[in-house]
């Protein structure tokens, strides 16, 4: 067996340091550049980050480095190289039965007929996956030579790397059944056949002279799939004994986001060489099977951005070793959860630099760990020592306490939680609104065109006064209110120009938060988001979104929402501190945000949209941990709402997860209509509104937001029409998956008109 590096890590951000391959994604799909210009580009970025991890002390000959690297997301680019394309986008393979990457794009984008594949969280983070669809008719072929051609194309400028691929038991855990699949179909079934494709790929990268491959196996970690523990471990039991064998690099099972429990006596007597553990949340394993495999100990936190303890780290590698003689040193995930480097935010305090880790830090902090395992840890001993004191400045630093705050959240009772009946309040909304049946809304955010960003760059950067800036957004927010009532649509919103991002909007105007410049992280396929850093007691400044809601509202006879980030999903997609609970910290967010909420009230916003996006995202992947976090999640929710008179209406809105295991939660955060993602599932959660009870008001998204497509008036009456077998007449609201963001003006304007139109077909249709 070729021997392991004692230090290494997960993986790597892929979207380049200056986001250069979400540029020249978005550069090909728009047609600005050709393939060939894209393919040098992309090179180039995977080239650099060779280059950067080899400098951060990374060995570029032993594997040390992990070839993580993709255009989408991992699961797509597997689901290519296994050929399991869904037959329904009438994709064909050349004559080596290799796909394209136009094919590759055609899955995770739609085209003019084909939606593209459902996207879905990995794991509880904020990056996205595409969800492959998996029958018993569907095809494991040898679809691509992406993995090989990655690993050749590193190993001839110089580096012997690690190909990363999702493990095979993962792989079909994440599936779905496609829509041709038997009631019931578990995906998982399909085992034998994918690994006979597996093992081609992994052959085929032994004969190109990788010595290792890395399989992530993190669904072993989780309790969230609908499926018997048993029948998982029996899975793992039969991969691992196929991927075994001469012709086969040495495998690393890495087992992310947790810890191995009901599969661990099946990964301990396995044939894989190395296991990979997640140390940050899970604690060290015992078992004599272990002994004599290699034990890489994630002991640096892959997802948050904290330096935390060395010392702590490195107690955790000394137990490992009581279990394995052979153990390495490594991140407890892949570090695409975070920005590259703290090098590049100038604008952050110095206290706060310094008690922070990005990603090229965090590998620092693994080639210190690893030199003290073969070393001797006195040698490492004032590194140990500064970090220490980083630590315990941050705590004892102004502004991460504040009584005022904490004798807040510690004064709260039930009351505070609660809102009078829904009934009671249905009918005093039904005399405030006069909405018709089947009322039309969207989201909340409006495209955003390059003059607003212009403008709102030229503020940042003081080019612009605040009259003129804030003259450009009111010109923008009449413009959009306008173009909603020339549309038709029955809930206004104000188009949300004035804020960079539906979080670090919020953060910006909260005390204990701080926004980073560079601090790019990947949603999914080119999509990039800034997380804020939440680092002290949340406190709001002044109000944040009122002016902005009474200007709109101002404009127009009909209702405009109010709209707000809650507290979950604030927390979700931000970086958050880690030495307070989780529950007071969304307690502190429901406050500051209850500030904001009756404040809208006052001032005659009759709608309040309080969007959750995120609440499923962070269920705990562990069973016996999912009723703490969805109580203090639903209360948190609640403490922001309900602070407000009976007919004030209050909205959310939640996307891409998995909902039907947390309906009850959904059901208890007590909003008046809830919107949610559904377009891409072809409205697959109606059956789980249905069953679970929902009583309220719901709107299943008619048109995702997320793919370049334009849904015709009969694709959502369609989808309106299996709405209505699952949700009364006088509860469905008709609204797109999310906000419009990210999409243009041409694309808006046509669905939104073909959304108003099926509203008014259906609706006729009802009449009748």
């Amino acid at each position: 067996m070729s021997t392991f590096p004692t230090t290494t890590i997960v993986g790597y951000p892929r979207i380049g340091r200056g986001r250069e391959l979400k540029k020249l994604l978005e550069a090909y799909w728009k047609g600005a550049i050709d393939r060939a210009e894209f393919d040098r580009g992309a090179t180039q970025v995977r080239l650099e980050d060779l280059h950067r991890l080899a400098e951060l002390g990374l060995a570029r000959d032993n594997a040390s480095i992990p070839l993580d690297v993709s255009y989408y997301d991992q699961v797509a680019d597997l689901t290519l190289a296994l050929g399991a394309i869904a037959p329904r986008f009438g994709l064909v393979a050349d004559a080596k039965g290799h796909y394209s990457l136009d094919d590759y794009f055609t899955i995770a984008r739609g085209n003019e007929s084909e939606a593209p594949l459902e996207m879905t969280k990995w794991f509880d983070s904020n990056y996205h996956y595409l969800v492959p669809e998996i029958g018993p008719e569907t095809p494991f072929t040898h679809g691509s030579t992406w993995f090989l051609d990655r690993f050749v194309e590193a190993q001839d400028a110089g580096f012997h790397t690690r190909p990363v691929l999702v493990g095979p038991v993962t792989f079909l855990l994440l599936a779905k059944a496609s829509l041709s699949a038997p009631e019931g179909f578990p995906p998982l079934d399909r085992l034998p056949d994918l690994l006979t494709v597996y093992r081609e790929i992994l052959v085929g990268l032994k004969k190109a002279g990788a010595t290792w491959v890395q399989l992530d196996e993190s669904g072993l970690v989780s309790d969230n799939f609908d499926i018997d523990p048993a029948t998982v471990s029996t899975a793992v039991n039969d991969a691992y004994r196929i991927l075994s064998g001469d012709d086969l690099p040495n495998i690393l099972l890495q087992a992310s986001y947790g810890e191995l429990e009901h599969h661990l006596e099946a990964v301990a007597t396995s044939s894989v060489a190395a296991v990979g553990l997640d140390l940050h949340r899970g604690g060290v394993p015992r078992h004599p099977g272990l002994a004599g495999k290699v034990l890489v100990g994630g002991v640096i936190d892959g997802r948050n951005i904290w330096r935390g303890s060395l010392a702590g780290a490195q107690e955790k590698l000394e137990q490992l070793r009581s279990v394995s003689d052979t153990v390495a040193v490594s991140t407890s995930t892949s570090l695409f959860h975070v920005p590259h480097s703290v090098s590049e935010e100038s604008t952050l305090s110095e206290d706060l630099r310094s008690w922070l880790a990005f990603a090229d830090e965090k590998i620092g902090q693994v080639v210190t760990l690893g030199a003290g395992l073969t070393q001797g840890w006195d040698s490492i001993s004032v590194e140990v020592a500064v970090v220490e004191n980083a630590y315990q400045q941050r705590l004892s630093a102004p502004g991460v306490i504040n009584p005022a705050v904490r004798a807040r959240t510690a004064g709260l009772v039930s009351d505070d939680f609660e809102r009078e009946d829904y009934e009671v309040r249905r009918a005093a909304q039904e005399i405030s609104l006069q909405l018709p049946k089947l009322p039309t809304t969207t989201i909340g955010s409006f495209p955003q065109t390059n003059e607003i960003r212009i403008a709102r760059a030229k503020f940042a950067r003081r080019e612009i006064d605040q009259a003129a800036y804030e003259e450009a957004m009111r010109e923008e927010i009449g413009r959009v209110v306008r173009l909603q009532e020339e549309l038709g649509l029955d809930v206004l919103v104000h188009g949300e120009p004035e804020r960079n991002d539906m979080v670090q909007y919020f953060a910006e105007h909260l005390n204990g938060f701080a926004v980073t410049t560079h601090g790019w992280v990947q949603s999914y396929g080119s999509r990039c988001t800034r997380p804020s850093i939440l680092w002290g007691d949340v406190t709001r400044q002044g109000p944040i979104t009122v002016d902005w809601s009474v200007f709109a509202q101002s404009l127009t006879s009909r209702p405009v929402k109010g709209m707000l980030t809650g507290p979950v999903t604030i927390m979700a997609w931000s970086f958050v501190r880690d030495d307070i609970p989780s529950r007071e910290t969304g307690y502190q967010l429901g406050l500051a945000l209850l500030d904001e909420v009756t404040d809208l009230e006052k001032a005659g916003i009759k709608v309040i949209q309080v969007d959750e996006p995120a609440i499923r995202e962070l269920l705990p992947l562990k069973e016996r941990d999912h009723a703490d976090y969805l109580d203090w999640a639903v209360r948190s929710f609640r403490l922001a709402t309900s602070g407000v008179t009976t007919k004030t209406q209050i909205h959310t809105h939640l996307c891409y997860s998995e909902f039907g295991q947390i309906f009850g939660a959904i059901n208890g955060l007590g909003a008046d209509v809830t919107s949610i993602e559904a377009a891409r599932s072809k409205m697959d959660v109606v059956e789980d509104i249905r069953s679970s009870g929902f009583e309220r008001g719901v709107g299943p998204g008619v048109w995702d937001i997320h793919s370049p497509r334009v849904p015709d008036v009969a694709e959502q009456v369609t989808l309106l029409s299996t709405a209505l077998a699952g949700i009364a007449d006088t509860k469905l609201w008709v609204n797109p998956d999310c906000g419009l963001k990210t999409r243009d003006y041409a694309e808006t304007i046509q669905t939104l008109t073909n959304l108003v139109e099926a509203a008014r077909r259906v609706r006729a249709t009802l009449d009748a």
